[in-house]
């Protein structure tokens, strides 16, 4: 999840909140749920907001966490979701960043796009605190005021265009090795990885996608100014194993 791409977001069950949809947000239940006639999923529009928020805070900032060893997201500030967008829930002391991404962090041609069960937890080292965490906030103050893809889409590429925003610092990297993120339908859980965002790059500069490497990209394009490269790891945060490519 910058939700990447088959694997940049989301966790769990989303859960019910009794809040009012924003302006904008109106949907049927059933497109809310992804749920159409047929039994098919369907993610076309943003479901109702609700369904994106986490009610219990404790909960958000646990799975926030959870994207990292202990001894670095215990000491990381941690943002969660509102209404009216992602608050600092915790001070850090250690210069990374915890927070829960959600759908609309995915590449734009995603069809998870919106979502609503997505989760990724992802911790943020320093420079991509400074950095990435930028496009995150960016993208979610769009969505939160009403905007749709399209026009977010747009409104990203002329904020790319004008510099607007910035280029991954040297070394931005970031953890996703919760076992209990939910990274879309199709790809459930995934992997325990990390992520290196470097400026727009192909996959054979870092020998990605490959025969036997263990560097992954999804080539699906972002507008933001980075690659993103994963690169799955042997366990989870807590330390248990995890599943391999």
């Amino acid at each position: 999840m910058h939700t990447k791409h088959a694997c940049r977001w989301a966790t769990t069950v989303a859960r019910s909140l009794v809040l009012c949809a924003l302006p904008g947000f109106a949907a049927a239940d059933a497109a809310a749920a992804g749920d159409t006639a047929s039994g098919a999923t369907s993610y076309e529009q943003m479901a109702r907001l609700e369904l994106y928020l986490i009610p219990d805070s404790h909960t958000e900032i646990a799975l926030a966490r959870s994207a990292a060893p202990p001894a670095i997201s215990g000491e990381a500030t941690v943002l969660i979701l509102k209404p009216q967008g992602y608050e600092t829930a915790v001070h850090g002391t250690n210069g990374f960043t915890c927070l829960v991404e959600r759908s609309w962090m995915s590449p734009f041609a995603s069809p998870e796009f919106w979502n609503p069960k997505m989760r990724g937890p992802v911790c943020y080292n320093p420079a991509a605190s400074k950095s990435i965490l930028v496009y995150t906030l960016r993208r979610t103050k769009l969505v939160l005021a009403g905007h749709p893809k399209a026009q977010m889409l747009d409104e990203i590429n002329a904020a790319v265009a004008h510099k607007e925003l910035p280029w991954p610092d040297p070394g931005a990297m970031s953890f996703m090795m919760s076992k209990d993120g939910y990274l879309g339908d199709e790809a459930g859980h995934w992997h325990s990885h990390l992520m290196f965002h470097v400026p727009k790059a192909a996959a054979a500069t870092w020998g990605a996608n490959l025969a036997g490497s263990p560097v992954v990209l999804d080539e699906r394009e972002v507008p933001e100014p980075e690659t993103i490269f994963m690169v799955p790891v042997t366990h989870w945060s807590d330390g248990t194993a995890a599943p391999m490519m």
